[in-house]
């Protein structure tokens, strides 16, 4: 009989599940689709930014199919590890269960802040290429 290996399950949590972890999601399904199962999900979800679109397909990934989820208490009961991608998310998570491991990535919201059309997407594309390192590390592991 082979033992065939678990995938390891992967939650990403931010805010408003439309930026940071939405990217988190995209890169990982890319990077290790089959060694990881992945869903994100937001605190107060707001529906997947345009500018997180724009900027994966970029990257050539297509994120546009994915949902913005709410938390749900299954989805915390489903993961391995749980990934907050915002210091909000991390202070407002709900209790996790024993056994899932909780892990914080500091990452600033590309939303937030004034500037040029130019600008905006510059701290989109920043925040997307610091996911990517961060997805490319777990999967080194």
């Amino acid at each position: 009989m082979s033992a065939q290996k678990e995938k390891k399950k992967v939650l990403f949590l931010c805010t408003g599940n439309s930026v940071r972890s939405q990217m988190a999601e995209g890169f990982l399904r890319a990077f290790g689709g089959d060694r990881f199962e992945v869903k994100s999900a937001g605190t107060a979800p707001a529906g997947i930014n345009h500018n997180s679109i724009e900027v994966m397909k970029e990257a050539g990934i297509d994120i546009s199919g994915q949902s913005s989820d709410r938390l749900e208490r299954q989805m915390l009961d489903w993961a391995d590890l749980l990934i907050t991608l915002c210091g909000d998310a991390r202070e407002n998570c709900p209790v996790v269960p024993a056994g899932v491991e909780k892990r914080h990535w500091p990452l600033d919201d590309p939303s937030h802040g004034d500037g040029t059309d130019s600008d905006i997407i510059e701290r989109f594309r920043k925040t997307r290429d610091q996911i990517r390192e961060y997805v490319k590390e777990l999967t080194a592991e």
